[in-house]
């Protein structure tokens, strides 16, 4: 008697059954070790079976991903994961496709790639882990290295516009952008889940400190009393307030962002922009406010739309082909049209 598996009830999952068997090999201190935490910790909530996802990386420390977690996974090339993840999908769209890169895997050598999954719109699920640095090959500046960094390969400070992530998702018409820091353990996996359940490539950024080779770039963000201060936390349909009390805001005077301090410049919480993640200007706006000096840095969903997946549209083309022309026949398209025998 055959039994169908799909059916069996499965036991529910916990955060030991994601961890696996392998020693974690970075840096003591190293902002990969929270980002691992919290995935495991998100996962056994979002249903998927264990044998039902994978993990893809390129090259890089938080390329380790796939070792670390009990799924299956594929440490592939510098620049390539985004590539192999499509192809992952493509031949079984049922798979949770997790893609987790750095932004220098992603931004600099592999950014062609990640600019045609994301315009494609599969439903994978991309993780870059932006700690602003090249960190496994000792410090070079990365593409989101800020100006004047030094570095080993730039001694007299970069003289390079840093890439922003967010932007550079929307100009590849992403249809879901999010941002959040390492240490914010259940805003991490908000974000991890809003992810999950985005029908679409999720873009997820997330600031990870590097301790060795670039400690501090985000501590007005982690660190207390400062983050208050720093953080933009954005929530949709809510107006975007920050600091202790929630006492400034976001106002638009015109087409251009203000920041004013409802205590003492005699605005009300009525004059703050609203968010709405389905507004594309909006999520640019916000995007730049990153780069914008004495503006707070948003985290949370910067834009969201749906459309339909690169995969659905494939396979339904398929199924439209065969109707139209029927099943085909490998050996008869071989030996048709010119062919010849070699003796």
């Amino acid at each position: 008697m055959s039994v169908n598996t799909a059916e069996i009830e499965q036991p529910a999952l916990k955060r030991k059954d994601f961890v696996s068997d392998q020693v974690i090999r970075w840096c003591p201190g190293c902002g990969d070790y929270s980002i691992l935490a919290q995935v495991q910790k998100t996962f056994p909530e979002l249903g998927h079976r264990k044998e039902q996802i994978v993990f893809i990386s390129g090259i890089g420390c938080a390329s380790r991903f796939p070792y670390y977690m009990n799924t299956y996974g594929f440490h592939t090339i510098h620049g390539r994961a985004t590539t192999v993840a499509t192809g992952v999908k493509l031949a079984n769209p049922d798979l949770s496709v997790w893609v987790v890169t750095g932004d220098g895997d992603s931004l600099s050598i592999g950014a062609n790639h990640l600019v045609h999954l994301l315009r494609r719109n599969l439903d994978i699920n991309i993780l870059l882990v932006n700690n602003r640095i090249y960190g496994l090959t000792k410090g070079q500046y990365s593409p989101t290295s800020e100006p004047g960094k030094k570095t080993k390969s730039t001694p007299f400070g970069s003289v390079d516009r840093p890439l922003n992530p967010p932007a550079f998702a929307l100009g590849s018409a992403g249809t879901f952008i999010a941002r959040s820091l390492d240490v914010e353990g259940k805003h991490l996996q908000k974000m991890l889940a809003a992810a999950y359940q985005h029908k679409g490539t999720s873009f997820l950024e997330i600031y990870q400190n590097c301790l060795i080779f670039n400690d501090n770039a985000f501590v007005d963000l982690s660190e207390k009393p400062h983050k208050l201060e720093h953080q933009l936390l954005l929530e949709d349909g809510q107006p975007m307030l920050f600091g202790e009390g929630h006492n400034k805001g976001i106002r638009m005077d015109g087409h251009r962002p203000v920041v004013v301090d409802l205590e003492q410049d005699g605005y009300s919480v009525d004059d703050i922009v609203v968010h709405d993640k389905s507004d594309k200007m909006l999520a640019l706006m916000l995007s730049e406010l990153t780069y914008m000096a004495d503006f707070p840095t948003p985290l949370g969903i910067i834009y969201q739309e749906q459309q339909d997946t690169y995969e659905d549209l494939v396979h339904r083309q398929i199924e439209a082909a065969v109707q139209q022309l029927g099943k085909g026949d490998l050996q008869a398209l071989l030996h048709e049209g010119h062919t010849w025998i070699v003796d």
